[in-house]
C-alpha cells in the first residue's frame, strides 16, 4: 500500500546523471531543475497523455502487489494545473481495479512564477486556492470525502511558518492533513504535524528524538520512504527502530516519483526496509499493509485479513512469507485480489506489454 506522486510527464534521467557527478538534490532544485523541470513538462502535457502515462504506472504498481495506493498531485503548482492532476486521479480511481486515496500536494515546491516569494505562494494557496479547491472537489468527486492536504516543509521548499499557515487554513476548510517533513533538515515539521492532528507525516530522515516521542504519544502515523534515500544515494534513513521502540506507529511507503524514486515495486521498497531500516520481514509487511492503511485512514476496511474487511490480498509464488524482503529484483506476486476479485499477474502483465507495444 504505497504512497506515490504518479501523475507527471517527462523524466529526469539527465538530473540523475548530474547527481552521479556530485550535485546534490537541493543544488539541482536551486538551479531550476528537480521538481520544477517536471512541473514544466507536466503543465505542457495533454490530459490524455497524463492519463495514459499515469495508468501505465498504476498498472505496474498493481501487478507488483499494490491494490490500494495513496496518489498525490504536486507537479502542477498552479490551481488550474493541480486540478487537472486531480481530474486524472479521479478518473483513474473510477477506472480501477486499484483503489486510490487522493492527496492534494499543491505545496510541493515553489513554482517559477513565485521564485524567491515562497511566502506569497503560501498565502495565495491558503487564502484563494483552498476555497476553490473545496468547491471544485465537491462538484467533481462524486460525494467522496475531501482529499488529504499535504505540504513539503523543507529547506528549499516551505519553512515552518509558511507550512503552519497552509495547514491551519486547510484544517479550517475541513481537509484532513498530511505533511512531508525532515527529509534533509529538521525544521520542526513533525512536531507541527502532531500538534495539528495530521493523519501522517512522511520522510522523517532528520527527525529529532523529541519529535519521535511526540509522534509516539499521538495518533499521527510515521511514514518512512526508504526508496528515496536509496534513489539519492544517501546514507541516512528514517530511524525506524527508534520510532518502534518509542511506541510509534510506523508505515513504509514507496514514494513513486520521477526525481528520486521511480520505483513501482513495493516489494523492492520492502526489501530496502529490511536492510536500511533494519526491520524484520514481519515488521516490514505490517508497515506496508495495516500500518500503511492507517496512514491513509482506511485501516478499518483494508490492510489486513479480518472478517468484515475487503478481500484485498496477494497470492505469492513462494512457500514462506520471509521470501518477501529476502528476495528482490523480481516479482513474487502470482495474483492480486481486490475486493475479492482475482487478477492473475501474468495475464495482467501480458496485457500491459501488449498495450505498450501498440
Amino acid at each position: 500500500m504505497p504512497t506515490a506522486i504518479p501523475v507527471w510527464a517527462g523524466d529526469r534521467a539527465a538530473e540523475f546523471e548530474l547527481r552521479q557527478q556530485g550535485k546534490s538534490y537541493l543544488e539541482v532544485l536551486a538551479a531550476g531543475g528537480g521538481i520544477l523541470s517536471t512541473v514544466r513538462a507536466t503543465r505542457a502535457a495533454t490530459l490524455e497523455q497524463l492519463h495514459a502515462e499515469t495508468e501505465a504506472r498504476l498498472r505496474r504498481m498493481f501487478a507488483h502487489g499494490s491494490a490500494t495506493i495513496e496518489a498525490k498531485s504536486g507537479y502542477g503548482l498552479s490551481l488550474e494545473s493541480e486540478l487537472r492532476l486531480l481530474e486524472v486521479l479521479l478518473a483513474l480511481d473510477a477506472q480501477g481495479p486499484w483503489e486510490l486515496a487522493i492527496t492534494f500536494l499543491g505545496a510541493h515546491a515553489i513554482p517559477a512564477e513565485f521564485k524567491d516569494r515562497a511566502g506569497d505562494y503560501a498565502h495565495e494557496l491558503a487564502r484563494n486556492w483552498l476555497p476553490e479547491l473545496k468547491t471544485w472537489w465537491q462538484a467533481h468527486a462524486g460525494g467522496r470525502p475531501l482529499p488529504f492536504f499535504d505540504v513539503f516543509c523543507e529547506t528549499g521548499a516551505f519553512d515552518l511558518a509558511q507550512t503552519r499557515l497552509m495547514l491551519e487554513a486547510a484544517k479550517e476548510h475541513g481537509f484532513p492533513l498530511k505533511l512531508h517533513a525532515d527529509e534533509f533538515d529538521n525544521l520542526g515539521g513533525t512536531a507541527l504535524a502532531v500538534e495539528l492532528g495530521a493523519t501522517s507525516v512522511d520522510h522523517l530522515v532528520a527527525i529529532s528524538d523529541d519529535e519521535i516521542a511526540a509522534l509516539a504519544a499521538s495518533d499521527t502515523v510515521a511514514v518512512a520512504l526508504p526508496a528515496t534515500p536509496f534513489g539519492l544515494a544517501e546514507a541516512h534513513h528514517a530511524p525506524a527502530r527508534k520510532i518502534l521502540a518509542a511506541g510509534g506507529l510506523l508505515a513504509v511507503g514507496g514514494d513513486l516519483n520521477p526525481g528520486t524514486a521511480w520505483c513501482e515495486s513495493l516489494q523492492f521498497t520492502l526489501a530496502l526496509a529490511c536492510r536500511q531500516l533494519k526491520l524484520t520481514q514481519a515488521e516490514a509487511i505490517a508497515a506496508t499493509t495495516i500500518n500503511a492503511a492507517a496512514a491513509i485512514g482506511v485501516a478499518e476496511r483494508t490492510g489486513s485479513l479480518e472478517p468484515g474487511k475487503q478481500a484485498d490480498l496477494l497470492i505469492l509464488d513462494v512457500a514462506d512469507y520471509r521470501q518477501l524482503g529476502y528476495r528482490f529484483g523480481t516479482n513474487l506476486v502470482h495474483s492480486v485480489y481486490k475486493k475479492g476479485v482475482p487478477y492473475p499477474v501474468h495475464s495482467w502483465q501480458d496485457e500491459l506489454s501488449t498495450e505498450s507495444n501498440q
